[in-house]
């Protein structure tokens, strides 16, 4: 009985370390990536850039002007950490950092079109309105 007292108790501990860093590890993971991101853009002057080109291309003002008149309570996030936790939960990193990388260089209408296909494919229609919000709020910065 004492073995089964112990066994019970050794499952239930790792059971909670696993629930713990199944909940906090993706939280930490997302926080890293997203303040590695933002001081890159911000000292490498490459978010001017970004809404300059932004702001140049009509297809992706509109898109982004979807997100201008939306409830911000019905949205399943509402922060840029919240968005960039669930991108790391929808995609894999190496396609994050392909997205990046296509956005660093120069982006063509083949990779524009090719990126929007798979935030489509992996994105409820609520996330990409959320993520138009947001957009659209840094732009109007």
């Amino acid at each position: 009985m004492k073995f089964l007292k112990v066994l019970f108790g050794f499952v239930f501990v790792i059971a909670l370390i696993g629930f713990a860093a199944y909940y906090f590890v993706p939280k930490l993971v997302a926080d890293q990536v997203m303040e590695k991101v933002a001081v890159e853009l911000q000292d490498s002057g490459q978010l001017e850039s970004i809404k300059k080109e932004i702001n140049s291309d009509p297809q992706l003002q509109a898109f982004i002007e979807e997100g201008k008149n939306v409830d911000n309570s019905k949205l399943p996030f509402q922060t840029k950490e919240e968005a960039t936790r669930l991108l790391i939960k929808k995609f894999k990193i190496s396609d994050l950092k392909e997205f990046q990388e296509k956005a660093q260089s120069g982006i063509t209408e083949e990779d524009k079109q090719e990126i929007f296909n798979k935030l489509e494919n992996n994105l409820t229609t609520e996330e990409m309105l959320a993520l138009k919000v947001l957009a659209y709020k840094e732009l109007s910065k």
